[in-house]
Order: structure tokens, then C-alpha cells, then sequence
């Protein structure tokens, strides 16, 4: 005869609503694992799909995703000169907020070196990659646009051709797929007002300038977009992602590239490191610093139900004790219903949780390894809060259960 058992049999009730209430706060625990580990994978995510050995930076800025980095087109030739480079491609990123559809659609927009990277690595689940180098666009699909749907972004509107699953950026807004081109000319998009008055403003300077009374052809050329004036450089890329040759030696192709004064350059586990340790570390060491909170709390809470347990049983364990059974007898009840309690709450944590985790605004991934150590977590907490119970069980004596 299982006493245990028995005990749970006879207030069912009461068990089904305190394993379902230990579940729910094993759940949050488990979640909030889940979302750490979310948090550095997202950061990570675009370094690791893209795959290039090599990032080349604004000197001294640790861009494109810490801060703001700035290099010229340029640069894509002189880096495609140095030995054991495969091939060098632009890279442009930058986050933006629009009104669509009379809500705010807020989204992280990737250029795509074209024709060299038509988005045939991106996880797509619907639709194509790019086939244009203009006004066409794919979309994650947590940022909500439909295969099909046209959006307007600064004075050009896109065509969604693609949808892409889990691309999401390292502050966890859906990334968006354009060409180069076309993400520049979202980046550096100007009111029609804020040109004119900058026109106006190059036609009051010359105004002053002798050079312009000389050669009154010049005030002409300043009516035209900044864009077409040959003094005036064309947008610079965020960063020039480099592939190697097979065999070629990464520390050398790096050192070679570093020496030019005006770029830094990193590897892409230093481009890893540089998301982990900078942009995320204080919301990684944040999430890491409550999942550690909340399992003390588990820990508490269980012990604290164990022993309240015990208590409504005083009456039937000093019976127990008065016909004669041993310690053990009691100590295993105890320790059985502790157990039962810490793997059925377990098992509620982890299907509901698989119900309710993919409907959480950011990515929660859910790891074998920290299941693993949860689920030893949870057995641990479960013995030592039955400890609790049994120091009081121990403490009954045979004559209450004479005493009423």
C-alpha cells in the first residue's frame, strides 16, 4: 500500500491545484531560459546565416550593429584585391518605423548586394528571392506584411515577393530583404520640403561666393539633387562583409586589410563576441540574474507547500506513529508526495509551455541541455523541500492523535 498515493487520492483536488500552481511558476523559470537563450541567438542570428569570414568597419567603431559605422563603396574593390579574398559585398542595415495601414510598422531593413546576393540563403516559406534590383521586397513574417501586399517606403512602394521565418534582428524587430540600392534610398530618403529648402540654401551661399559670379553656370547646377552634384560622394555602406578563398589564412588576410588607417576589421566569432559582450550583455546578465531569482522563489514556495502539506497530515502521521509505524514509512510519504509534486509540476511547465511560448513577442528557444538542467533543478528543490516536512514530521508525538 502506497501511502503517498492514498493521501494524493483522498484530497485529489487540492494536489491537482497545487502541482498546476507549481507547474505555472516552473513554466515562468523554464521561460525565462528560454528567452536568454533567444536574446543571443537573435544577436547572432544575421552574423551566422550571412557566414563571411571577415567584417571590415568604420576605424575604431565596433558597427555595423553595435554603432554607427560608415565606409565608402569604394572599399568593395580595394578589399577584392587582396590576396585570398573570394569575393567582398556590401552590407547596409538600419532600422526603421513607418505608419501602414493605420498602424506602426517598425522593421529592420537589410540591403542585399545585388546581383551577387539575391536572398537565395534566406529561410523562406513562402514566395522568392529578389529577381529585381528595384521594388522588390521580402519580408520576416513577424513583422505582419502578406506575399502579395505593397507597401510604400520614402518615395518608392514595394512589392512583397518572399516571406521569411525566425529573421529577426538582435532588438527583436522582423528584418525586411531589399536591394542595396533601394535600402539606401529608404535610409537617406528626404521630404520633398527639406529639399527645396536645401536648395535654396545652396542658392543663398552662392550668392556670397565669387567663384559663383564667374561662372554663373555652376548657380544652375545647384538646383539639381544632391545625388548628381560630382562634388558630393554617394551614400557609404554600414560595412563590407568579405568571403575567403579555400586555404587561405584568415589572420593574414585580416592583419593586411587592419593596416589601412581608415578601417577596423573582425572575424566573424569576433562579430559574435561583440553582440554577446556589448549590445545584449546587460539584458543577457539582466534575464540571468531573475531565471537565478525565480528558481530561489521555486525553491521557497515548494518547501513552504510541503510543509503546509505536512501540517494538515499531523493528526494521521502521529496515528501512523502510534500503531507502530517506523520512520521511514512517514519520511517516504513525505518525500514521495514532494516528488510527485516537483515532476508533475515539470511536465505542466513544459506543455503548456510549448503551447504558449511561440506566442511571446520575442523568440524563446527552449534548449535540451537547460531542460535537462531544470528538470535536476526541480528534483533537488523537490528533496530539499520535503526536509522541511519531515523535521516536522519527526517532531509529532504518538499521543496527539489521543488528544483529538
Amino acid at each position: 500500500m502506497n501511502l503517498a498515493l492514498k493521501d494524493v487520492r483522498y484530497n485529489l483536488g487540492r494536489f491537482v491545484l497545487t502541482v498546476f500552481g507549481t507547474g505555472m511558476l516552473l513554466m515562468v523559470v523554464m521561460g525565462m531560459a528560454g528567452i536568454y537563450r533567444g536574446l543571443v541567438e537573435d544577436a547572432m542570428l544575421l552574423v551566422q546565416r550571412m557566414g563571411a569570414d571577415l567584417w571590415v568597419v568604420q576605424r575604431d567603431t565596433r558597427g555595423p550593429f553595435a554603432e554607427v559605422s560608415r565606409v565608402p563603396r569604394s572599399l568593395v574593390y580595394r578589399i577584392q584585391a587582396v590576396p585570398g579574398v573570394a569575393a567582398a559585398r556590401e552590407f547596409v542595415f538600419h532600422t526603421i518605423q513607418r505608419q501602414h495601414e493605420k498602424r506602426p510598422l517598425r522593421m529592420s531593413v537589410l540591403g542585399l548586394s545585388w546581383p551577387a546576393d539575391k536572398g537565395d540563403w534566406l529561410p523562406l516559406v513562402a514566395g522568392r528571392p529578389l529577381r529585381k534590383n528595384h521594388y522588390e521586397i521580402v519580408a520576416d513574417q513577424s513583422v505582419g506584411l502578406r506575399l502579395g501586399e505593397r507597401i510604400r517606403l520614402g518615395k518608392d512602394t514595394y512589392t512583397v515577393v518572399g516571406l521569411t521565418r525566425g529573421m529577426v534582428s538582435s532588438g527583436g524587430d522582423g528584418m525586411v530583404f531589399v536591394s542595396l540600392w533601394d535600402s539606401q534610398a529608404i535610409q537617406f530618403d528626404t521630404p520633398a520640403e527639406a529639399i527645396r529648402l536645401e536648395r535654396a540654401a545652396r542658392q543663398r551661399r552662392s550668392q556670397s561666393d565669387e567663384a559663383f559670379f564667374k561662372q554663373p553656370a555652376l548657380v544652375e547646377r545647384l538646383s539639381e539633387p544632391a545625388s548628381r552634384l560630382p562634388a558630393v560622394a554617394s551614400p557609404e555602406l554600414s560595412a563590407v562583409v568579405v568571403d575567403l578563398r579555400p586555404g587561405a589564412d584568415l589572420g593574414a588576410v585580416a592583419e593586411t586589410i587592419s593596416a589601412w588607417g581608415d578601417v577596423s576589421v573582425f572575424t566573424k566569432g569576433g562579430q559574435e563576441d561583440l553582440l554577446v559582450q556589448g549590445m545584449v550583455d546587460k539584458a543577457r546578465r539582466q534575464l540571468g540574474m531573475f531565471r537565478a531569482l525565480l528558481t530561489v522563489i521555486a525553491a521557497i514556495i515548494m518547501a513552504l507547500i510541503i510543509y503546509t502539506l505536512t501540517l494538515d497530515k499531523l493528526h494521521s502521521i502521529a496515528l501512523l506513529k502510534l500503531i507502530g509505524a517506523q520512520n521511514r514509512v512517514i519520511l517516504g510519504l513525505i518525500l514521495e508526495q514532494a516528488l510527485m509534486l516537483g515532476v508533475l509540476g515539470y511536465g505542466i511547465a513544459y506543455f503548456v509551455g510549448q503551447k504558449l511560448f511561440p506566442m511571446f513577442p520575442r523568440r524563446v528557444v527552449l534548449t535540451g541541455e537547460d531542460l535537462i538542467q531544470l528538470g535536476v533543478i526541480t528534483l533537488v528543490i523537490s528533496v530539499l523541500s520535503s526536509v522541511l516536512g519531515i523535521w516536522r514530521a519527526m517532531r509529532v508525538h504518538p499521543n496527539q492523535a489521543l488528544m483529538g
